[in-house]
């Protein structure tokens, strides 16, 4: 709170030291009187005004100064008032609340040396007793922060650094403008690994410090290594803001820009369902940054992807499970891993894979239907499978799909047998491989059996009509079927003796 400091009471309870010295002019007293109601009313940006213009009217007035000064800590500008404060003290060398204050602020921005000078001067000075009383204990705080500093300095040179933290923490809590410690620590973050908490300083010391380039350069080159390579090209450009012709930061800045072009454009082949273009651009992408694990982690991630939509199964599955070998909880990785067991009818496997997605990622609704479709598809592998009847990949085409059946149509054709059982047998292989082709040539009904769900299934039917019901017939019921028909009318009969 800066209304609790030595200045504003100081400002509030002795005007009229400030007013009856150097012969003020009336204008001037006018703005000063004006000025001291708006900064008790709280109105920081009316009071500001007021005192420039006091200023401007006597530029060798000191209390004008130094009530300009207490405005700008109000409003939290501490850097503007630091020279207003100087120049109080320039006018006014005894005056020791001006001193102290300056005292305070060189002690928050870490200027130990020139903190220590203003709170010996003060004791020297004729302080009130309260003066006395606080530039003594600031002296004392001081004094603890050189020894304090000086331990941190040898313990990061002797490579100490969670024992460098340990006193940077201690002088940042009192030193909290000082982007030079923020940095330091920053460093001994990084060599223990605290990445993240290095990013807080390093942002901090970036406006803490004017044209800081090199806090910039070191925030972008953290997200870099963590493989967040946008974060990284929107610190680097900042860099670049402040530095146009910045040799490091720009050579960083041409390698995330064309890592970036690559991964970003891989996102928009997704999109739009061009799967192998984006594996293209992944694997463009490990080739341009080989050495950041993160970045071939995630490229062999988005390929592990893109096989699986691409129904490409099992190169998807092998790309997958060596991605899971180093991260076995990815949700994303598992789910896409599952999708290639399904296609390569896994059931178990599949439903394995979305069970383990599911427990790291449980608000997912994509994998959760897909450990729905996997457990209907495991339960319906145990019983009929009417690719498998006709011998197809789940991927096949009606075309595909009908080629198979009127082979099989023909081999399993119960005319072909003249034996009582065989013909048996194979009177159920013709209604099976019948039903087959009817499933899976009429899209609604594959679309349900995809889904897990047997059309044909009494069970399935409710109320016992409709749907896909009428398949069930014997084989009295099938004679006249033309296998090498597409649907339509039956125009060939087989004739039995």
């Amino acid at each position: 709170n800066h209304y609790s400091s030595p200045v504003f009471p100081f400002l509030l309870l002795c005007p009229s030291i400030a007013l009856s010295e150097g012969g003020i002019n009336s204008e001037v007293e006018k703005h000063l009187e004006m000025g001291k109601k708006l900064l008790a009313a709280g109105q920081l940006a009316d009071a500001l005004s007021h005192f420039h213009a006091a200023i401007d009217g006597d530029p060798e007035n000191y209390v004008a100064y130094y009530r300009r000064a207490t405005v700008y800590l109000a409003m939290g500008k501490s850097k503007s008032a630091l020279p207003d404060l100087s120049k109080v003290i320039e006018l006014k060398p005894d005056f020791t609340a001006a001193r102290l204050q300056r005292g305070n602020l060189q002690l928050k921005q870490g200027k130990l040396d020139e903190a220590e000078k203003d709170f010996k001067r003060v004791l020297q000075t004729n302080p009130t007793e309260k003066e006395k009383k606080e530039a003594t204990s600031q002296l004392v705080k001081a004094d603890e922060l050189q020894r304090l500093m000086t331990q941190a300095q040898a313990a990061y040179k002797h490579e100490d650094y969670r024992t460098a933290v340990v006193f940077l923490d201690t002088l940042i809590e009192t030193c909290v403008w000082d982007s030079e410690l923020r940095e330091l620590r920053a460093d001994c973050y990084m060599q223990i690994d605290e990445r993240g908490k290095a990013i807080s300083d390093l942002k901090v010391a970036s406006k803490l410090k004017n044209d800081n380039t090199e806090a910039f350069y070191k925030i972008s080159i953290i997200y870099y290594q963590l493989g967040d390579h946008e974060m990284s090209l929107g610190e680097i450009r900042e860099c670049l803001k402040l530095d146009p012709d910045h040799k490091r930061c720009f050579a960083h800045y041409k390698l995330v820009k064309k890592l970036n072009k690559q991964l970003m454009s891989g996102e928009d082949f997704i999109r739009q369902e061009k799967y192998s273009d984006a594996i293209s651009k992944y694997e463009t992408a490990m080739k341009i940054e080989p050495d950041v694990p993160q970045f071939t982690m995630y490229a062999k991630e988005r390929i592990c992807h893109c096989l699986s939509k691409s129904k490409q199964a099992k190169e998807a599955i092998n790309i997958c499970t060596e991605l899971l070998e180093k991260d076995p909880n990815n949700s994303n990785i598992l789910r896409d891993r599952a999708e290639a067991y399904i296609l390569e009818e896994h059931y178990e496997e599949a439903v394995k894979d979305y069970e383990n997605a599911r427990d790291h990622n449980d608000d997912d609704q994509g994998i959760k239907e897909g450990l729905e479709k996997a457990q209907k598809l495991l339960k319906q592998s145990q019983k009929k499978d009417y690719y498998k009847i006709l011998g197809v990949k789940r991927t096949a085409k009606k075309q595909e799909i009908i080629k198979a059946y009127r082979k099989l149509a023909m081999q399993w054709h119960p005319d072909n047998f003249q034996e009582e059982r065989e013909k048996k047998q194979a009177e159920k292989k013709f209604i099976d491989i019948a039903s087959a082709k009817e499933v899976l040539t009429d899209p609604e009904m594959r679309k349900k059996f995809d889904s897990g769900e047997d059309p044909l299934d009494p069970e399935n039917q409710q109320g016992g009509g409709g749907g896909g019901g009428q398949f069930h017939r014997s084989w009295n019921q099938w004679q006249g079927f033309n296998p090498f028909g597409s649907g339509g009318p039956f125009n060939f009969k087989f004739h039995f003796n």
